[in-house]
């Protein structure tokens, strides 16, 4: 299949995939699946419109996939050098040290990054909900870690501390409207990807790369979005959730790789490249993120 370069980053000139219309069409269904029902009486009709599009979903998935396999097949499989092929992605990852952020910390007006936190905010997965996926029958060392990232993304069990109230009140804070109609179709696109890995077992040690990658990766981009929200006024209560994620998620990263990936990879070295291959599927969707970001916030 051929590829081109679209804002940086190798694209498929004939994906079905990488489109705003398949993007906001798996958003949408994803939006609708995960919603708690009450016994629906159309559940056969649901049913079949779920086995159409989680079949779209793993074609997407799987074309992501493709796009990192060679580097994926490449990383060292013993837990030592895993972690430290891992790590070294906060340096050389796709989409790492982004001018962006940067500007958004020190140029960008209030509407440009008012903008920018509205197209995070509509392709936001809800950290929380794939933690809690991802863990459904991993080994007992993964899953406790991961038990105890999702108890501090709930707020340590205090309504207030929890961090999916922080962002809906940035969001008012801000006063935008995120919706998927009106987001570019690379913010959905991450959301989906993350979304199709933690909601499926086939890509559950995918699921933890990808969460472990956020973790490692977060905590600098965050601060300057932070940095920039305090410079157009932003009170530090109303600018919370990046400055807690620009300090926790370091601790965060450093337990995640500790007691998740490291034992994950110890007990079977085939987890290190489907764990790469998370990784660097949430990477490289970043980095298609910040360069279209790019691209309309500096026409």
């Amino acid at each position: 299949m051929a590829t081109r370069l679209e804002h940086g980053v190798a694209t498929s000139t004939r994906s079905q995939f990488l489109t705003d219309s398949f993007q906001r069409g798996l958003a949408h269904w994803n939006r609708e699946r995960l919603e708690p029902g009450l016994g629906e009486a159309d559940w056969r009709q649901t049913l079949d419109r779920d086995q159409r599009m989680l079949r779209l979903e793993g074609g997407f998935l799987e074309e992501l996939r493709a796009e990192v396999a060679a580097e994926a097949a490449a990383v060292p499989t013993d837990a030592e050098g895993f972690i430290a092929w891992f790590e070294a992605l906060k340096q050389n990852g796709p989409g790492q040290g982004d001018p962006l952020f940067p500007w958004l910390a020190e140029q960008a007006d209030r509407d440009q990054l008012r903008w920018f936190f509205e197209q995070e905010a509509a392709g936001e997965a809800g950290f929380d909900d794939l933690v809690a996926m991802t863990q459904v029958k991993l080994p007992t060392g993964p899953k406790l870690e991961l038990a105890r990232n999702y108890w501090d993304e709930m707020g340590r069990g205090n309504p207030r501390g929890m961090h999916g109230p922080m962002l809906d009140a940035l969001v008012e804070t801000l006063a935008v409207t995120p919706a998927i109609d009106t987001t570019v179709w690379e913010s959905l696109a991450l959301a989906n990807a993350m979304t199709a890995m933690a909601t499926s077992r086939r890509y559950a040690w995918h699921s933890v790369g990808a969460l472990g990658v956020i973790e490692l990766t977060a905590p600098g981009r965050s601060a300057l979005v932070a940095k920039g929200l305090k410079r157009i006024g932003l009170s530090e209560k109303e600018r919370r959730y990046f400055d807690l994620h620009a300090v926790l998620d370091v601790k965060h990263s450093e337990d995640w790789n500790r007691e998740a990936i490291r034992p994950a990879v110890a007990e079977d070295p085939r987890r290190a490249v489907a764990m790469a291959e998370g990784a660097l599927i949430r990477l490289r969707c970043g980095a298609r993120c910040f360069d279209r970001y790019r691209a309309l916030l500096w026409a």
